[in-house]
């Protein structure tokens, strides 16, 4: 029965809405497999510009539906394509078609496809934001707390993360900010804010099998279980009437970020339900978009200020190197060098106070390193060969 409460749901918020865009490509695969599950949406805003900062948005459904994006465009959709975003809403894997973590490779092959394919499509990929309702949230904040987690283990289970999906895995998957809208988060709790679930749910159908089995697999599904200093930031919305997911979880999620040092925000919307009275609110749209061009804008204001308090940009020639001693801000953990659309270009661990580069292109790169104690430092390389 819940099932179909929640499909009901799902189906009322596909109705179709006035246009609100400039340009729409339809079923687009970011996989190239031809099939329907990995296609996606893009809607680009009707203000022309050269390229748009983006936001993908994932829908809800319990992860039961495989085949529903374009939900929510009336509401959340066009609120962020008046606020000057582009759009992207892929379809993912549902659970019958195969168990986690498939879901979150597609998500993950969504934002690489996004990167390998900005030129043709207008996005501007110094920012992706990542939004979703339900299910949908979940998955977007797995994203984000999984940015550069490719193997994770708990127990004696082990997951690759990241998956490689798709022709764009020399891009990186990461998002940088995220907005969740009364998704669950952690699957311990979700039985009264106490305890996991018995008998079959939408958790179990995921993971494939009965909960109390499969606790190690269940930690993996929940998006707190990653979290860590270096998470982008969190917008977190639930209604006090949600009866599907209980708002406690947006709670949980909210003091665990706090707690690591990340920056979130949790609403707790007054008589809001699963969906109504939540995400189709015009003041929690408007607060979601201010959070996105505020997010947008730092990570923008973040890379310039950081090169030019370091010096402006730090120019290589081939096969040089990058004195660490001159930038650290703590121990340098692991470091990752980007091109300017996003493609990875080296990343690593470094004990040394040096890091070499080799075979650089002409061009600006971004580099990010990540301190033992959660910090991180971007500094812009320029590369003349």
């Amino acid at each position: 029965m819940k099932k179909l409460i929640l499909l009901a749901f799902l189906f009322a918020n596909l109705f179709s809405y006035g246009q609100q865009y400039s340009q729409k490509w339809s079923d687009i695969n970011y996989v190239g497999d031809s099939k329907g599950y990995h296609n996606l949406d893009i809607y680009l805003p009707k203000v022309a510009k050269e390229k748009y900062p983006v936001v993908v948005y994932i829908y809800g459904s319990a992860w039961y539906s495989n085949n529903s994006k374009g939900a929510d465009m009336n509401t959340i959709g066009a609120a962020l394509l008046d606020a000057g975003f582009a759009v992207v809403t892929p379809n993912h894997r549902s659970s019958s078609d195969a168990k986690f973590p498939a879901q979150i490779h597609d998500i993950k092959a969504v934002i690489r496809f996004i990167r390998g394919r900005s030129a043709e499509f207008k996005f501007d990929t110094t920012f992706i934001g990542i939004s979703g309702s339900s299910s949908g949230g979940h998955l977007a904040s797995l994203a984000g707390t999984t940015n550069n987690v490719k193997d994770y283990t708990v127990g004696s289970v082990t997951m690759n993360i990241e998956g490689t999906l798709g022709n764009y895995t020399q891009y990186t998957s990461s998002v940088d900010a995220v907005c969740d809208w009364f998704g669950p988060i952690d699957f311990f709790k979700m039985e009264g804010c106490n305890t996991y679930k018995s008998g079959s749910s939408p958790e179990s159908d995921i993971i494939g099998g009965p909960l109390s089995s499969n606790l190690d697999k269940l930690a993996l599904l929940g998006p707190i279980t990653y979290i860590d200093p270096t998470d982008p930031p969190f917008l977190i919305f639930h209604g006090d009437k949600d009866n599907v997911v209980p708002y406690c979880q947006g709670q949980f999620l909210n003091t665990a970020l706090t707690k690591a040092g990340v920056e979130s925000e949790y609403v707790l919307v007054p008589n809001g339900q699963h969906g109504p009275g939540v995400n189709d609110v015009q003041a929690n749209l408007q607060k979601m978009v201010t959070f996105f061009l505020r997010a947008n804008a730092a990570v923008v204001t973040s890379i310039q200020e950081q090169a030019d308090n370091s010096g402006s940009t730090i120019m290589l020639s081939e096969n040089s190197s990058i004195d660490l001693s001159k930038l650290t801000i703590g121990k340098i953990e692991k470091y990752e060098l980007v091109d300017m659309s996003g493609r990875m270009v080296y990343s690593g661990t470094s004990n040394e106070n040096e890091i070499y580069f080799s075979g650089l292109n002409n061009g600006i790169y971004i580099l990010t390193l990540y301190t033992s104690n959660g910090k991180k430092l971007t500094q812009r390389i320029g590369s003349l060969k």
